[in-house]
């Protein structure tokens, strides 16, 4: 099973940082090239814990829905996502969020198994591994960009308006474990 693990130093509060990297709008602004749209659940907005989401997008020449659900939120630092619906045998991606002197570290730790055995393998070491990294740095750059610019504004609609005392609304569920 591959461990894809990215860290991302981020200029801005933790709770920026959390809340778009959990944001549906700017996931599917750092997608646009694959004509992602989130189809069902939550369309818009933040998904917190216990919620899915379906994704329709073009990877590959194909078309594909997938169905992710967060299945654990500890806000303002962690969360894990687990595909539902799949196009891999197995899907979890988890996010750690670490304050620092620079403002905070966000840390992906994304474990998937490939289908079709033997040839899923191959088609990881090949390609694939390769594919879904190239995604999770452009959403991180993206993240990053839309933290550092002050352009999160646009997509974390009604919070204080400087970075520094933005606080994230807490969520219905604080804390839970599946």
């Amino acid at each position: 099973m591959p461990t894809i693990t990215l860290e991302t130093v981020i200029d801005a509060p933790i709770p920026i940082c959390f809340d778009l990297s959990r944001s549906i709008d700017l996931h599917a602004i750092s997608t646009r090239h694959s004509g992602q749209q989130a189809i069902a659940g939550v369309t818009t907005g933040l998904i917190g814990y216990n919620e899915t989401v379906t994704w329709r997008a073009k990877h590959f020449f194909l078309w594909l829905n997938i169905t992710s659900r967060i299945t654990i939120f500890d806000q303002p630092r962690y969360f894990a996502e687990e595909m539902e619906k799949r196009s891999f045998i197995k899907f979890k991606h988890e996010r750690y969020f670490k304050e620092t002197a620079e403002g905070s570290i966000m840390v992906d730790v994304f474990n998937y198994t490939s289908p079709f055995g033997a040839l899923g393998i191959m088609l990881d070491r090949l390609f694939l591994q390769k594919y879904i990294t190239a995604l999770l740095q452009k959403k991180n750059r993206v993240i990053k960009h839309f933290a550092e610019t002050g352009r999160w504004k646009s997509v974390l609609k009604g919070y204080s308006d400087t970075p520094r005392s933005y606080q994230s609304k807490p969520d219905r569920q604080v804390l839970a474990h599946a």
